[in-house]
């Protein structure tokens, strides 16, 4: 039996209709005129979101903006480094205590301040036992009927795993929570892979009439190769900061030690980040192809002279290759 859904398949075909329309309505060039900007910041795990996040943070406050910084990667470790290394409740665990305790959760059970900095940590389930992407559409949900809507912050910071692509994480490119996108990346293929990935979604939602854009790119542990620089010039987005490979910038991230401040020697580096970060309008990107990607690197090293040879039935069977007796009657010539 079949199930009928009645226009499913016309539904279907309309959303792809649209995604192959050219958007007719540009993303705006000028500066957000929104007093909040809510700027949703992607990376590969790893690549040093956190690191380029709280640095970025607290130089803002510094600068006597008000600022609220929201992790949304389910490690939780967005805050670790503005907060000393000391762990953060997370909106998910505190909820979950709260409602078993027939207790609401209050602003002071989830948001903590340090330096100037306002910051929480929507969290995740363990390994296994739940979806972190429903997890994240939980969090934010909890923070609407917290008043996040009615919050007053000149910046909102959101740190986003881009390497992950179910729902959740993409929510503020689907849902134009956030004005614009910020990458962070290194002159290594799988980080600029997933800047491409982020890319792509910007773009794919956009055709769907969406108005989030990218705002450019931060290179972190830049050891002066260039590659980042050539994919940031070939999907058409500015290089906001170039943050080098430094033994002392690795040394104090792993010491918990804010360097985003006016008296560290990497201040004014962190300044001028801050404010490309404010000024950079929300462009639409190009993302590249596979073979586009590939192409910003040296072909030896990405396997990009490599031939695809087609495997065989016989190569599939190995060991059970070996020809059977035939059940065709074969007869003998008269």
């Amino acid at each position: 039996m079949s199930l009928d859904i009645p226009n499913l398949k016309s539904y279907d075909a309309k959303l792809k209709d649209e995604a192959a329309e050219e958007p007719t309505l540009e993303i705006p060039q000028d500066p957000p005129t929104k007093k909040t900007q809510i700027i949703a910041i992607y990376g590969k795990g790893g690549i040093g979101k956190s690191f380029t996040l709280a640095n970025l943070s607290h130089m803002m406050a510094e600068q006597g903006k008000r600022v609220l910084l929201i992790g949304c990667d389910p490690k939780s470790d967005t805050t670790s480094l503005l907060f000393g290394g000391k762990a953060c409740p997370t909106i998910i665990e505190t909820s979950t205590k709260k409602q078993l305790a027939g207790e609401p959760v209050k602003i002071g059970d989830v948001c903590f301040k340090r330096g100037g900095v306002f910051a929480m940590e929507l969290g995740g389930p363990e390994v296994g036992r739940g979806c972190g992407g429903r997890g994240i559409i939980h969090g934010f949900e909890l923070l609407e009927k917290l008043g996040f809507h009615d919050w007053d912050f000149d910046y909102v910071l959101l740190d986003f795993l881009g390497d992950v692509v179910c729902g959740g994480f993409g929510l503020p490119i689907a849902r134009d929570m956030a004005q614009k996108v910020i990458l962070v990346g290194s002159n290594d293929l799988q980080s600029l892979y997933v800047a491409n990935n982020v890319c792509s979604a910007v773009e794919y939602f956009r055709r769907l009439g969406g108005n989030v854009g990218v705002a450019g790119l931060v290179i972190n542990k830049d050891d002066g190769s260039g590659e980042a620089q050539a994919f940031a010039k070939a999907v058409d987005i500015p290089v906001l900061a170039a943050i080098p490979q430094d033994d002392d910038l690795r040394k104090k991230s792993a010491n918990y030690q804010i360097v985003g401040s006016s008296a560290s020697r990497w201040g004014e580096l962190f300044a001028g980040l801050a404010d490309a970060v404010s000024l950079a309008p929300p462009i639409r990107p190009a993302p590249l192809d596979q073979d586009g990607l590939l192409a910003l690197f040296d072909s030896k090293d990405t396997g990009g002279d490599v031939v695809l040879e087609p495997a065989t039935d016989a190569d599939m069977r190995g060991k059970n290759a070996a020809p059977k007796p035939s059940l065709e009657v074969v007869y003998d010539d008269a």
